[in-house]
């Protein structure tokens, strides 16, 4: 495993598991935390869950897959806006918490922006700080000018959507948080699929006999201060993305990728699903 320094020091593994759509069907949650302690057992020890995924459903599968190996585990959670007054942030992680079985979280995220001022969301950030519930704070689906409205804040992460076929935040908001030493986590890396079918991205993974998905993510493990949280429910694309991390790209299949998928050419509103 590979891994990304954070602004107050420590590190934070460059591929990670997510759990969107996970802990909805009660039929799936075996599979859904066998595929968790897969992704552990292989190295990725960075589990991305939020109270809104499955309504809590999938805090309660990362608890329960986490089950005895909490030591191991660098764990995020996020609070939905509607939640992040003062007190509300407080009240919304204590339950994250009480779901996911444990009495700390790694990393603590506003799930993107609402009516609450940002202040009294990182004042009760702040607040689960000195009190141990959560280790650090970061925002998702933030933009350079919400960004800057935090800066000079303790602020570690940014989570957004970040593939091949969405790289607007190269225009501004990657290189905002590269200069800051801040990790951008990247959600959905190969866009939910839909990019899978691509000629180029086909053409180069058939050469070099992996899969599209493959190809995809690791482009994405490539870039300078980006993380990636894949989700997978088989065991088959646990290996699958776990084998991307050691896929190296060579100047001619970036190059080829960068005409398939081009940089952006101007300023654009940021991306999110």
């Amino acid at each position: 495993m590979r891994f990304l320094p954070l602004p107050d020091g420590d590190k934070i593994p460059v591929l990670g598991l997510g759990t969107w759509q996970m802990g909805e069907r009660r039929g799936n949650a075996a599979a859904e935390t066998a595929a968790l302690r897969l992704g552990l057992d292989l190295g990725m020890t960075l589990i991305d869950t939020a109270e809104m995924y499955g309504d809590g459903g999938a805090e309660e599968i990362v608890g329960e897959a986490i089950q005895g190996r909490r030591d191991e585990v660098f764990l995020v959670s996020k609070v939905l806006p509607e939640n992040a007054s003062r007190a509300g942030t407080i009240r919304a992680c204590e339950a994250s918490l009480k779901r996911l079985g444990t009495d700390r979280i790694d990393l603590y995220l506003l799930h993107w922006r609402g009516r609450f001022p940002l202040r009294e969301t990182v004042e009760a950030f702040e607040t689960l700080k000195s009190t141990d519930k959560i280790r650090r704070w970061g925002v998702s689906n933030f933009d350079v000018d919400d960004m800057a409205e935090l800066d000079g804040t303790a602020c570690a992460s940014n989570q957004v959507l970040y593939n091949l076929s969405r790289r607007g935040i190269e225009w501004d908001l990657l290189p905002w948080c590269r200069e800051r030493g801040m990790p951008v986590m990247a959600y959905s890396p190969i866009e939910q699929g839909r990019i899978l079918r691509d000629p180029t991205l086909v053409r180069l993974a058939q050469n070099r006999g992996v899969s599209p998905a493959q190809m995809a993510l690791a482009w994405v493990l490539s870039r300078d201060g980006v993380l990636a949280i894949p989700k997978a429910t088989l065991p088959a694309h646990v290996r699958e993305n776990r084998a991307a991390l050691d896929l190296t790209l060579e100047p001619t299949e970036i190059s080829a990728l960068e005409t398939a998928f081009p940089p952006p050419r101007n300023r654009a509103a940021l991306d999110t699903l």
